[in-house]
């Protein structure tokens, strides 16, 4: 597992290969027990779109599905 330490002026450098994995711009999270880095994409549009991609239904069927379960679960 890489590790990185930050500089005297609280600079990150994250090694090479993640960088060319992963890309140069993260948002930070913070949690309960520490921090977590996550990539953003250079085009976030793009990038959900390819990631439902095989999704074959539109928002309004997705929504009603939502609605319907959500009816059965209350005890419709």
């Amino acid at each position: 597992m890489p590790e990185a330490t930050l500089d005297d002026r609280g600079r990150l450098t994250l090694p090479k290969e993640l960088r060319e994995r992963y890309g140069d711009q993260y948002r930070i999270i913070e949690l309960h027990d520490g921090i977590k880095l996550v990539p953003i994409e250079d085009d976030p549009l793009e990038a959900l779109r390819a990631e439902f991609a095989d999704i074959d239904k539109t928002a309004a069927d997705l929504r009603q599905e939502g609605r319907d379960a959500a009816l059965d679960e209350a005890g419709r």
